[in-house]
């Protein structure tokens, strides 16, 4: 299959036939603060070295950096990167710097008129999490009263505006109902559903078969998510017969307190970064990838995820 045909507008067969360190960075994610007023029961947090807000200088620095090396795509997470406060700001320098593509993860639980703001000034992809279909489990799943009925309206409305994706994430509170949550999200109006099994659980899901076909036809990701596990490939996780290197690295890359990492979920599963913020990012992020064979990586091997996987190993066949 073509790697569009996944959903994730960064993933493409022209980029992976394009791969190289001298191309335009495709896509990166810069983590605003660890800070989040949710307490869901997947979340691994961070290193203590790295708690706190990034200084607001250095977030500047490091997008200015990313867009003298043609940045196309930006994410901005966290925590809840909606408490840190110089949020707007980077995402007008980012319009400014040329930047085409300005997504924000958040639970959806700042004021609406923020988040329309924030569409105005320049995001327009959000990608918000919501792991259940009714405000019981939604209590246990935020950790907090109330929260799961503030983000299902913030959806419905900014699913209005611009493209809304949902991560819903499964653990042993929610498993049971993933089919009722894929069916009340579908009706939210929004773009597309990611589902994947958290890394505590890190497991196949069962019962995705009774979902409709009208539901799979309208999201691209899900559709994919949803035929790999019922062909029974776990979201997380690489096989000895998937390609053994990293090449997504070489124009992507997620940054934390002034250190840049392989990937979002290698800093969040506890991974080293890979160096300093600085000049010489990409010619670091050569030498780590070329240096490595993932499957012997045990956070590679055991967590990277199937679009990771299959971009990559797209990247293999092309080239090999």
């Amino acid at each position: 299959m073509k790697l569009e045909d996944i959903g994730f507008y960064t993933l493409s067969d022209e980029r992976a036939k394009n791969v190289g360190v001298l191309k335009p960075l495709s896509r990166c994610e810069l983590i605003l603060t660890d800070r989040c007023n949710f307490s869901c029961p997947y979340c691994r947090g961070v290193k203590d070295i790295y708690r706190g807000d990034i200084d607001f200088d250095l977030a500047t620095q490091i997008i200015d950096l990313w867009c003298k090396d043609g940045l196309k795509n930006i994410r901005f997470s966290g925590g809840e990167p909606t408490l840190y406060s110089g949020l707007d700001l980077l995402v007008k320098r980012s319009v400014i710097g040329g930047i085409e593509r300005i997504a924000l993860s958040t639970n959806g639980s700042a004021p609406l008129g923020y988040y329309e703001y924030l569409i105005k000034i320049g995001v327009n992809d959000f990608s918000i999490s919501l792991d259940a279909c009714c405000s019981s489990t939604g209590k246990t799943m935020t950790g907090v009263e109330n929260a799961w009925e503030i983000s299902v309206k913030t959806i419905e409305a900014i699913s209005k505006l611009t493209y809304v994706t949902i991560g819903l994430v499964l653990t042993e509170n929610n498993i049971n109902e993933v089919v009722d949550t894929i069916r009340f999200v579908d009706k939210l109006g929004v773009s597309d559903i990611r589902i994947i099994s958290s890394a505590q659980m890190n497991g196949l899901v069962g019962g995705l078969d009774k979902i409709e076909l009208n539901i799979l036809n309208k999201y691209p990701i899900l559709k994919y998510r949803i035929g790999n596990y019922l062909n029974g490939k776990n979201v997380r996780g690489l096989s000895l017969y998937d390609c053994p290197t990293c090449f997504l690295m070489l124009d992507d890359m997620a940054v934390m307190a002034g250190k840049h990492f392989p990937c979002i979920i290698y800093m969040r599963e506890g991974g080293d970064p890979v160096g300093n913020v600085g000049v010489d990012m990409r010619k670091e992020r050569v030498n780590w990838v070329t240096s490595r064979i993932t499957q012997l990586d045990e956070i590679c091997r055991k967590n990277c995820l199937d679009v990771c996987i299959a971009y990559n190993n797209k990247v293999y066949d092309f080239f090999v």
